[in-house]
């Protein structure tokens, strides 16, 4: 039975963070050619009132982004003559997003980078134009403005006190009416930009690494489904010119500056220590391959619980080709290896939906969280299991737990009923889940993944029912050999 909702409703988020940039944009943006002299563009944006103008080659592709801020470091401070080419003033091949993007993405691009300007850009050619004032527009400014002082922030305290304000996000977010997916990696998007600048900060503090490496996130921030509760798990990767004796307390303390400061910030130390400050996790990459072909070559328990982590892992900061090549080999070892493919699916069974006879709830008995189920590791975990499962079978390189259930449909390893009903059931935990931690959170306590049924209205609760039935189905096929007809 399909976990669907009763009827679709708007999603007042999409007038949001979670809008498409080819809602915001400014459309048809003004272009110049790269051989137009720089007066004649500084004339045209004074007569449109712009602070900008695309430049465009013959064939209309974008080449570069003239600003008024180019026309005062390039131009007037250096005393060049107005009449120099435009292809001498701009900023060559600017960065750019697509119409579909997100107006939160580019919300993040735009405070880590320092841009006023983002040109939206598809297969190379110029669709439109935003800037800051685009986002003022569209009331997002306050989002904005946390994701610019973390870039900023001069100190962990600094930085803490800017994460504290992320129940407040996850409020607005989810009052917003923003999916569930777009929550997470909104959330995930701020994680991400605290790591970067405590990188920043610590090789500030350190000097430049003796050798290249990559800072690498797994569990719930590599696959961007950070919530109200997240801990860490990072590693670091390292180049193989790496020598422990030389370069080793370098990277101790970096792992350590780190983690200690996003343990400040609220995201806590990993239960199971699997992050960088542990010697293990913080290897060269001839290590990483070591590691990922013993634990394919002989896959016991433990093997396949680490494996499993690991093939969440996505680069924040550092040099990512040290993890593309790690990546790929890794995939292609472990989906030729049936013994391999057997213990992963062995380990996607361990965690049930919390469903009893007769279609009830089985909920936790005693304790804390007595007469409530857990909507983590019963609800959400089940379907991230079941989604890296398809994505080994498919060879899918995507992390996030609805886009690899998106590419295993586009790839067979999953029906098209099935992912339906899977993507349904994961869209449906997943806001249970964000809703319930939003309710704490108004109410003034610590969100936390216990959700107790009662709460819920009866057809809220049937269509959690629902859901929780289209995993345990889902689970059986795959411990029977089916496939997910």
């Amino acid at each position: 039975t399909a976990a669907r909702r009763v009827a679709p409703r708007e999603v007042p988020g999409e007038s949001g963070l979670a809008a498409p940039l080819s809602d915001v944009m400014t459309a048809s943006p003004v272009r110049v050619s790269p051989s137009t002299s720089v007066r004649d563009a500084a004339a045209l944006m004074a007569e449109r009132a712009i602070s900008c103008v695309l430049v465009t080659d013959e064939a209309g592709r974008l080449v570069g982004l003239l600003t008024t801020g180019d026309l005062t470091s390039r131009v007037v401070a250096r005393g060049r003559s107005a009449d120099i080419p435009v292809a001498e003033a701009m900023t060559r091949d600017p960065v750019t997003l697509a119409p579909d993007a997100l107006v939160y993405d580019a919300m993040v691009l735009m405070s880590e980078r320092g841009f006023g300007h983002l040109p939206i850009a598809r297969g190379g050619h110029a669709e439109g134009i935003l800037t800051r004032t685009n986002l003022v527009r569209r009331q997002t400014i306050s989002a904005m403005y946390m994701l610019a002082d973390i870039a900023k922030a001069a100190d962990v305290p600094a930085l803490a006190g800017i994460v504290a304000k992320l129940p407040e996000l996850l409020v607005q977010l989810v009052g917003s009416g923003m999916p569930p997916q777009r929550v997470g990696h909104a959330i995930t998007g701020v994680a991400d930009a605290v790591t970067r600048r405590l990188l920043a900060l610590a090789e500030a503090r350190l000097g430049p690494a003796p050798v290249p490496w990559l800072w690498l996130a797994c569990g719930s921030q590599g696959r961007r489904e950070q919530t109200g509760v997240s801990d860490q798990d990072n590693c670091l990767i390292l180049d193989d010119a790496y020598d422990e004796a030389r370069d080793g307390v370098y990277f101790a303390e970096l792992a350590r500056l780190v983690c200690d400061g996003l343990d400040a910030c609220g995201y806590y130390y990993c239960p199971g220590e699997m992050m960088a400050t542990t010697p293990r996790w913080r290897q060269p990459l001839a290590v990483w391959r070591s590691y990922f072909a013993g634990w394919i070559a002989k896959p016991d328990p433990m093997a396949q619980m680490l494996a499993s982590v690991m093939f969440d892992l996505r680069p924040i900061a550092g040099e990512a080709s040290l993890f593309e090549g790690l990546q790929g080999e890794t995939l292609a070892a472990a989906r030729k290896n049936s013994i391999f493919r057997a213990h992963m699916i062995a380990n996607s069974l361990k965690h049930t939906p919390p469903l009893g006879l007769f279609r009830g709830f089985a909920l936790i008995r005693s304790g804390e969280h007595k007469d409530a189920v857990d909507l983590k590791h019963s609800g959400v975990v089940p379907i991230v299991d079941l989604a890296r499962v398809y994505a080994l079978d498919g060879a899918i390189a995507a992390v996030n737990t609805r886009e690899r259930l998106l590419a295993a449909r586009g790839a067979g390893t999953l029906s098209e009923s099935g992912a339906a009903d899977l993507i349904d059931a994961y869209d449906l935990v997943c806001e249970t889940r964000l809703s319930h931690q939003a309710a704490q959170v108004r109410a003034g306590t610590k969100p936390d993944n216990f959700l107790k049924p009662s709460s819920l209205s009866a057809l809220q609760r049937n269509h959690l029912k629902d859901a929780f039935g289209v995993v345990k189905g889902l689970q059986a096929a795959l411990a029977h050999g089916r496939s997910a007809a």
